[in-house]
C-alpha cells in the first residue's frame, strides 16, 4: 500500500508542501540566509528518498507537477515592477548594460573553468544557463544540447549560493544602492536571489525582478553565439 502511494502524484506534492512549511518556520524562527526555506526543503527531500530507497521518478510525478508552478511565480514578480515602473523606465540604460554584462560574465566565467580541466561539450552546454530562472534555463539547455535535469540542479544551486551570499558580497564591497544590489541578485542568482531580495528592500526586488526576464532574453540571444564558438 506505502509503495503504491509513493508512486501517485499525491505523494510528491504533499511532500513538499509540507517540508517546506516547516522549513520556512525554522527560517522565521531563525532569520539566517543559511536556513534558507528552499535549500533546507531540498536538503531534506534527497535525504529522504536516499534514505528510504524511493526512485526520484516516484518523486518526480508530483514535484513537476509544482514546477510547473515556476513560470506563473516569475510571472508573477511583474507586480513590483509595475509599482515601480517611473523609478525602472529612467534608469533603462544602465539596467540594460549591467543585466547584458553580468549574463556575458556567467556565461564566460563558468564555462571557461569548465573548458579549462577538459570538460565535455554537453556539461560545459548544461552548466552555460546557470544564471537563468529554472523554466528558460531547461528550454535553452534543450535546444542547445545540454543535460536538462544537470542544468536544472545546477541553476537551482547557483540561486541558493547566490541568496545565501549575494547581499554580503554586496556589502563587503560596499554596494549598497538598493537598484545595484537588486540587479545583481536578480541577474546572478534569478528567483531564489529575487525573493531574498524582496525580503531586503522592495525596490531593489522589483529590480531583481526585472533582471531576471531581461537575463533570460539576454542569455537566449547570446547562446547561439557561443554555441557556434564551441562547434
Amino acid at each position: 500500500m506505502l509503495s503504491a502511494l509513493v508512486q501517485t502524484p499525491l505523494f510528491g506534492i504533499t511532500l513538499t508542501l509540507v517540508v517546506y512549511e516547516v522549513a520556512s518556520l525554522i527560517y522565521r524562527r531563525w532569520s539566517l540566509a543559511l536556513l534558507n526555506p528552499v535549500i533546507l526543503t531540498a536538503g531534506f527531500i534527497i535525504f529522504l528518498l536516499k534514505s528510504l530507497h524511493i526512485p526520484y521518478a516516484d518523486y518526480a510525478a508530483g514535484g513537476d507537477m509544482l514546477l510547473f508552478l515556476l513560470g506563473p511565480a516569475v510571472v508573477a514578480l511583474g507586480l513590483p515592477l509595475y509599482q515601480r515602473r517611473a523609478e525602472i523606465i529612467s534608469r533603462l540604460f544602465p539596467t540594460m548594460c549591467g543585466v547584458t554584462v553580468g549574463a556575458l560574465t556567467s556565461i564566460l566565467s563558468a564555462t571557461a573553468i569548465l573548458m579549462l580541466f577538459g570538460s565535455s561539450k554537453a556539461l560545459i552546454l548544461s552548466m552555460a544557463p546557470k544564471s537563468v530562472t529554472t523554466p528558460i534555463a531547461i528550454g535553452i539547455s534543450a535546444k542547445i544540447g545540454g543535460i536538462v535535469p544537470l542544468t536544472a540542479a545546477i541553476v537551482v544551486i547557483t540561486g541558493c549560493f547566490g541568496g545565501m551570499v549575494g547581499p554580503a558580497f554586496c556589502r563587503v564591497l560596499r554596494i549598497r544602492d538598493p537598484f545595484a544590489v537588486g540587479l545583481a541578485m536578480g541577474t546572478a542568482a534569478h528567483g531564489l536571489g529575487t525573493g531574498r531580495m524582496l525580503e531586503i528592500d522592495r525596490f531593489g526586488g522589483a529590480m531583481a525582478g526585472l533582471a531576471i526576464g531581461l537575463n533570460g532574453v539576454v542569455t537566449a540571444a547570446i547562446m547561439p553565439f557561443f554555441v557556434a564558438l564551441l562547434s
